[in-house]
């Protein structure tokens, strides 16, 4: 099995272990009801049926900036926007499971994590709106749509890029 990677803008690549050490500090350093853990996904078709998604994990101290986590994944097959949409979130639900049943984490964050789905009211995604909702307030999280679901519209969007340029 592969290792499994998460790109930080300030620490480089690292393991989701690392990734985890790091929120549980950033965590133990600020009070609760003062930040914020999100997760999103965003993804980029290809014209050959594959698609890349890109997962982020940010840390918000509301008020104070943040840091955040990517991953980027690639997929077969995913052809429609509605196969899309919810592999998107279903990426982000999986990994906002693995953190919230982390033992490091979750007595600190267990019912705090927001899932932001990159759907909306404006545009082809608003038929499924309701749907994935309740896919997610069914898993136990907060959701958010756009335009407030700026971790996965804002944050993994821009590690999306033309499968031709990626380099990893």
């Amino acid at each position: 099995m592969a290792l499994e990677r998460f790109h930080s803008p300030s620490l480089g690549l690292l393991d989701f272990q690392r990734v985890v050490g790091r929120l549980t500090s950033f965590v133990r350093a600020h009070d609760v009801g003062h930040y914020r853990l999100i997760i999103g996904t965003d993804s980029l078709p290809s014209i050959d049926g594959h698609v890349q998604l890109v997962s982020a994990i940010v840390f918000h101290r509301i008020g104070r900036g943040g840091i955040y986590f990517w991953q980027r994944t690639r997929h077969e097959h995913v052809v429609t926007l509605r196969d899309r949409m919810y592999r998107e979130a279903l990426q982000s639900l999986a990994l906002a499971k693995r953190l919230r049943e982390h033992p490091q984490l979750q007595p600190l964050v267990g019912s705090l994590i927001e899932v932001h789905v990159d759907i909306g009211e404006n545009g082809p995604t608003r038929q499924m709106i309701a749907e994935i909702v309740g896919m997610v307030t069914a898993s136990g999280f907060t959701v958010r749509t756009k335009p407030d679901a700026y971790a996965a519209s804002k944050v993994a969007d821009r590690h999306t890029a033309p499968v031709y340029a990626l380099a990893d």
